[in-house]
């Protein structure tokens, strides 16, 4: 795991958008994230985008993850919240933005038939992630198998409570979600995971330098082969070895 750590959440964000463009340009199979760390990404890529840097023309995304029982049409859907905060803006073909489907009449034939498109299409090649306060990635809360597929999973309350800030009530946040498991997750090729701010830090020091625990599911990013983590300062306040991560990031070969 490389953990880079940056002064600001705008820098955070313009190291990040390095690594997607990267991948954007070569035609790759992206992973998308919906939430709020994500937004001054997208912000970026769309303003490198508008000057040219990056095209999305030749790749796919799957979205990690969409609430149980919302339209596609409902303006908290991720459907309709990655094409509103991101896709709609660069040159992603709308058909090849692929999410779980929400008001699918069979859950969880329609969460084995997701995760059986990403396979089909070669799997992603870069998953981005953010992580909740309780150390969630995607909607993997804590007691998730390390090795679970796309399937229905109720949400914590802590996460209802985080999201409510979206709905006009707490009580019109959905209880359930369909998400990519942490399997499904770790088969991508590339982990990029981003936090910003000090309500992430505990769950950045138990990711990184906790034990490997289902009572942490982003701690699964210990055993991926490539994984990177984009901090600010904040989220990095915690760290037991921030020291030695600044130094392997300014000494790397």
């Amino acid at each position: 795991m490389d953990l880079l750590i940056r002064s600001t959440p705008a820098e955070v964000a313009a190291e990040a958008a390095d690594i997607v463009q990267h991948y954007a340009n070569a035609g790759a199979t992206l992973g998308l994230a919906t939430g709020s760390t994500p937004v001054a990404l997208y912000q970026e890529l769309i303003a490198r985008h508008k000057r040219g840097e990056v095209s999305f023309a030749r790749s796919r995304a799957f979205l990690l993850d969409e609430y149980l029982g919302l339209n596609p049409e409902h303006e908290q859907s991720y459907y309709s919240t990655i094409r509103r905060e991101f896709t709609s803006h660069v040159d992603f073909r709308d058909e090849l933005v692929k999410s779980p489907t929400g008001t699918a009449a069979d859950p969880a034939t329609a969460a084995a038939t997701y995760d059986k498109a990403i396979r089909d299409a070669g799997g992603v090649d870069m998953q981005l992630l953010g992580i909740g306060a309780n150390g969630h990635i995607g909607f993997n809360e804590p007691s998730s198998s390390l090795q679970s597929r796309t399937r229905v999973i109720t949400l914590h309350p802590q996460t209802v409570h985080d999201n409510a800030r979206f709905f006009d009530t707490k009580e019109e946040v959905p209880r359930f979600a369909l998400t990519q498991g942490l399997g499904t997750i770790s088969e991508a090729r590339h982990l990029l995971l981003l936090a910003t701010g000090s309500n992430k830090a505990s769950a950045v020091q138990a990711m990184a330098e906790g034990p490997l625990s289902a009572h942490c599911p982003a701690s699964i990013l210990q055993m991926h082969p490539h994984a990177t983590v984009i901090l600010d300062e904040a989220a990095a306040s915690r760290l037991e070895d921030r020291e030695y991560y600044l130094y392997a990031d300014q000494n790397r070969l």
